[in-house]
């Protein structure tokens, strides 16, 4: 490939690395937030199971330490979905994740037709060499001599 073309087809902006390390940063965020909530819904079922509503008033020690437990574990997991948020706004803000996944999609699309005209130029090499194979056959089996003659 020639420099020409090179540039041509290369839009400014983020290199594959960069773009390597905003797609991790996405899949980490998209991990803390479901382990985020998923913190949240099963604290959340296990107060409810510990909290009675038939029970007497009275409750013993450990129920009451589990339902602490859990609710300081609920504010916790909510505390960590609001500084996710957060950061989602200052990188959206900072970094424009847009133009990032504008690049990465333009860039695909000049390397699938790089693709695609290299693939095309290899069937058109192929038949090519097809072609010119049965040609050279059709002239060795129409050649007066095929072989050396050991008379």
């Amino acid at each position: 490939m020639s420099k020409a073309a090179g540039a041509a087809g290369s839009a400014p902006g983020p290199t594959a690395a960069a773009a390597a390390a905003a797609v991790q940063k996405q899949k980490s965020l998209l991990q803390k937030a479901d382990a985020d909530v998923s913190s949240l819904v099963d604290n959340f079922s296990s107060l409810i199971n510990i909290a009675r509503v038939n029970d007497p008033p009275v409750r013993n020690s450990q129920e009451a330490f589990q339902m602490e437990m859990r609710a300081a574990r609920m504010v916790h997991s909510a505390d960590s979905l609001l500084k996710l948020v957060s950061e989602l706004k200052r990188t959206a803000i900072f970094s424009g994740l847009a133009s990032l996944n504008e690049n990465v999609d333009r860039r695909i699309e000049v390397l699938g037709q790089q693709a695609e005209g290299t693939e095309k130029m290899l069937e058109r090499i192929g038949q090519e060499a097809a072609a010119s194979l049965k040609e050279l056959e059709a002239h060795y089996y129409s050649s007066v001599v095929r072989s050396p003659s050991y008379d």
